[in-house]
């Protein structure tokens, strides 16, 4: 009797799910020296951001200015601003491939659903998934699993303690909490792309789409082309009040009914400047908002996000918007917003390690849309930018721990301190914190041919707060480290500045803020998205020889990144960086006879 095939995978850290966060998680804990294994069960990753969904990617900065995410996340979306000018999805799905399949300590399960789990005792030993490509069952044992499903597949399956649904306001006294609980979630969606052209465009809807003859059909969302360059329709929303999981299938059909019915009603029922406009794309996998929520050490609440709670344990952050789409979705009105349910943040909240690993499944850890919160918490977590730096968050924790055989808690309460301090030296920016200055370069004389360099050692790597936090120099005007003695500089670190408030939609900055942008331009004089102009892109380092003389130790003529690290292994009195030139053209950013450059962070190790 023929059987289907199964291999075996034996790992330090396993991660299920290959949204934005699960990938983060898995290459974070690779990239340190972690054995990973990532399943994932879709062809392409990026979860809600892939070219299967095409969500954008938004996050604290996407609504307060300078609070942008950066670590692999803005490493990703420099990649794709440089790469792929033209925002070509093909193009961002294999940027995202190939950060984790040509990452060396990672083993890219694809096409692969997690379906047991083998429990010993409050612990998991190994997951099995069924990969639909190749007839093969996969099982991969790990010291630390992470949930990054956005489904949490591990809760049914491990036992772990979640919660469904919207809590009462007298739980965790939260103002947006119901006078009694129930288990309804925010729904789901299926986006449309279209593009103006320069002619009428005809539509013929197909027979079972819905008839929507007029706005009030539509619930008065909002529907205009100059409104939806904006919204991307997510208000074709349903499934709050099912199951967001087991009713999947029966909700995305009858979300093509309703998206077919929404175009046909902007083109063929009243006037909603889409005459020229063409149906390019409509999603058939559904982008999901909320499923379950495990239970951690700690539930994120909707205090602690409106004060910008501050946590000892603190290893990310967020500052989206409380967002909370009603369960009625679609079919509820969208006058005045009513959908929704608003309330911005004026200040960053931290999130906690104890958020992020399991109550009660002693190897259990999560991040994206899963973690421990309230529902009207959740509501602010679950935007991908957010979900992004936990999942860096999770795999740097996950590194730490398996490298030194603790469990996620243990490791919350003994190695905190060494877990946000390699976060922050891998550019994750948390708002209550300063990163740690390197002994050598906090025990050198630093100096700059121009201007004043000090705040380069004020660990803070961006504008925050009023204050910019950063050194403007000039092109071939060196930053000198000058050394007491001969002394051994191994390595150096530098943050230039990416313009993290920058704004790119179809050109025009009056729309919503999405520092990352992914869209192609889609209106028929709609200009190509940028890159950020300030960035250094040539810049040399020095070494002061025996001679006295400088002589080249270090460079690079194409830089695209704003966190740049690479080895020196020399022995030297004085190391200096000479910036060349930009990403601007010289008519902008010539100053003084000079080209000007910006950066937030030079160390020397």
């Amino acid at each position: 009797m023929n059987r289907l095939r199964n291999l075996n995978h034996k790992v330090d850290f396993c991660v299920v799910g290959g949204g934005i966060a699960g990938m983060l998680a898995a290459i974070s804990a690779a990239r340190h020296g972690a054995k990973v294994a990532l399943m994932h069960d879709r062809p392409v990753l990026g979860g809600n951001a892939s070219s299967e969904i095409k969500m954008w990617i938004c996050g604290a900065g996407s609504r307060v200015r300078n609070l942008q995410e950066t670590g692999i996340l803005e490493e990703i979306a420099l990649e794709n601003m440089y790469r792929n000018p033209e925002r070509n999805y093909s193009i961002w799905d294999s940027i995202l491939y190939e950060k984790v399949r040509f990452e060396p300590n990672i083993t890219l399960i694809m096409n692969c659903a997690c379906t047991s789990a083998k429990m010993s005792g409050s612990r998991i030993e190994s997951v099995t998934g069924f990969q639909l490509t190749t007839y093969t069952w996969h099982t991969v044992e790990a010291d630390i699993f992470a949930d990054c499903s956005g489904d949490s597949i591990l809760a049914p399956l491990t036992g772990a303690e979640y919660k469904r649904g919207r809590e009462a306001r007298a739980e965790f006294n939260e103002e947006f909490g119901l006078d009694v609980a129930d288990d309804h979630t925010m729904g789901m969606s299926v986006l449309l792309q279209c593009r103006e052209t320069d002619h009428k465009v005809e539509f013929t809807p197909p027979s079972w789409a819905y008839k929507f003859d007029t706005d009030e059909a539509m619930h008065n969302k909002p529907h205009t082309m100059l409104q939806d360059l904006n919204t991307n329709f997510y208000w074709i929303e349903i499934g709050g009040m099912q199951d967001t999981i087991h009713d999947t299938e029966e909700l995305r059909d009858e979300l093509l009914k309703i998206a077919f019915g929404c175009w046909d009603h902007m083109k063929n029922h009243g006037d909603h400047g889409a005459d020229n406009w063409e149906l390019e794309w409509l999603g058939f996998l559904p982008g999901k908002r909320e499923s379950l929520r495990y239970v951690g050490d700690y539930i994120l609440t909707q205090n602690d996000v409106e004060n910008g709670t501050a946590f000892a344990d603190e290893v990310a952050y967020g500052g989206w918007q409380i967002d909370n789409h009603l369960p009625g979705g679609f079919h509820m009105t969208g006058k005045d917003g009513g959908h929704l349910q608003k309330r911005r943040l004026t200040e960053p909240y931290g999130i906690p390690l104890r958020s992020l690993y399991s109550k009660n499944i002693d190897n259990l850890m999560f991040a994206g849309r899963n973690i421990s919160a309230t529902h009207i918490a959740f509501s602010t977590t679950r935007v991908m930018g957010t979900c992004g730096v936990v999942g860096q968050a999770v795999g740097t924790a996950a590194y730490v721990a398996t490298r030194d055989g603790l469990t996620p808690r243990e490791a919350a309460k003994t190695r905190i301190e060494e877990i946000r301090n390699i976060l922050m030296e891998d550019d994750c920016w948390l708002p209550h914190f300063r990163r740690k200055i390197a002994p050598l370069s906090a025990n050198a004389t630093l100096t700059a041919a121009y201007g004043d360099p000090s705040a380069l050692l004020n660990g803070i790597d961006r504008r925050v707060w009023g204050n910019d936090n950063g050194y403007y120099g000039k092109a071939e005007n060196p930053i000198t480290y000058t050394f007491d003695k001969p002394t051994k500089v191994s390595s150096f670190r530098i943050i230039f500045d990416s313009d993290l408030d920058r704004e790119y939609i179809d050109g025009n900055p009056n729309l919503m803020t999405i520092p990352m942008p992914l869209f192609k331009a889609r209106t028929y004089n709609g200009t190509a998205f940028g890159f950020p102009k300030c960035l250094v892109k040539a810049f040399r380092i020095e070494a002061l020889d025996e001679n006295g003389e400088w002589k080249e130790v270090y460079r690079k003529n194409d830089n695209y990144m704003r966190h740049v690290t690479g080895e020196l292994d020399v022995t030297t009195k004085a190391v200096r960086l000479v910036t060349e030139s930009t990403h601007a053209s010289e008519e902008l950013y010539h100053t003084y006879g000079s080209v000007q450059t910006h950066l937030f962070a030079f160390e020397v190790r």
